[in-house]
């Protein structure tokens, strides 16, 4: 089942897609998160469509302590909007420390920081994804 994965940010909001199989998450773009959300929801419906996913998977920022602060409610109201606008399934899951990881993973492949800018949302976006499938790997062979 292809599956979307999205990590919401201020700015920009990185988006990574699940290979045909479930079992592989790959970086996919980077939208700008300075739309109004009725734009942004579209843009990810429209991704979505392309890729034929099936499930939409939003990393929700809850603190270390794993409260809900202002990000985590930010997050749960889009993820709100955006079910309202499809029947594909949205889901929200634990993002804690996936922006700090893929920012020491592409600081040890020796990515610039430039382009560390460019691409850590997308890799955020992934490495969320990846959590997903690795936690859900049973169901995807049933």
């Amino acid at each position: 089942m292809k599956t979307i994965g999205l990590d919401l940010g201020e700015k920009r909001i990185g988006v990574a897609v699940s290979d045909e199989s479930g079992r592989i998450a790959l970086p996919l773009a980077t939208l700008s998160g300075d739309q109004p959300a009725c734009e942004i929801i579209a843009d990810i419906l429209n991704l979505a469509d392309q890729h034929a996913a099936q499930r939409i998977v939003l990393g929700m920022p809850t603190s270390l302590s794993g409260e809900a602060g202002p990000a985590a409610q930010k997050a749960a109201q889009f993820a709100r909007a955006l079910a309202a606008e499809t029947n594909i399934q949205v889901i929200t899951w634990d993002e804690r420390l996936t922006t700090a990881l893929a920012e020491k993973a592409m600081i040890s492949a020796n990515v610039r920081r430039r382009q560390r800018r460019q691409k850590i949302d997308k890799v955020a976006a992934t490495l969320i994804l990846q959590s997903y499938l690795d936690a859900h790997a049973d169901e995807q062979t049933n």
